[in-house]
């Protein structure tokens, strides 16, 4: 709340340069403020008296709302990117999925590293199992295992994530 929208008898003001100006009416508050030329803040309302401040509102907001924008800008948003393999791959196919959940992890992102198993390939699990592990072994020194193989209907799933630096 600023200036007019203060509904306190009595406050207790901070100066523009953070100096304690003591208890004083609201109303001598507010005359204050308008005789330096800025707005009346009240800083801390559930306070006893509330706690108000002496400050250019607008030039506040600007400053909050540059830093919220700094802190966004340096934000990493973390992605889950998917890779699928299959119970019978061939050694090729493993090879060009393998260089993309290097990259995808190199990158920064979190991998889903997949076995689909179709029709009875479902009874030869064990497969599946070797080659999420064999994935797991090969990036070990850039990942770490952040949920082991685990299967889940007609699928194998593993997350991979990168290791922090």
């Amino acid at each position: 709340m600023i200036n007019d929208e203060i509904r306190a008898k009595e406050v207790r003001l901070v100066g523009a340069e953070g100096e304690q100006i003591g208890i004083k009416p609201i109303r001598e508050a507010l005359q204050m403020a308008i005789d330096l030329n800025l707005d009346l803040v009240n800083v801390a309302p559930q306070a006893k008296p509330p706690v108000c401040r002496i400050m250019d509102y607008g030039k506040f907001r600007y400053e909050q709302q540059k830093k919220e924008k700094e802190a966004r800008k340096n934000q990493k948003i973390v992605d889950i990117k998917e890779v699928w393999f299959r119970a019978n791959i061939e050694e090729h196919d493993y090879q060009t999925k393998f260089r993309n959940v290097v990259k995808f992890l190199n990158e920064g992102d979190k991998v889903k590293c997949s076995v689909r198993f179709r029709g009875r390939e479902i009874t030869h699990a064990n497969i599946g199992q070797k080659i999420l592990e064999r994935v797991k072994l090969e990036v070990a020194e850039i990942s770490v295992v952040e949920r082991q193989p685990k299967l889940e209907g007609r699928s194998m799933i593993m997350i991979l994530a990168p290791k922090s630096s």
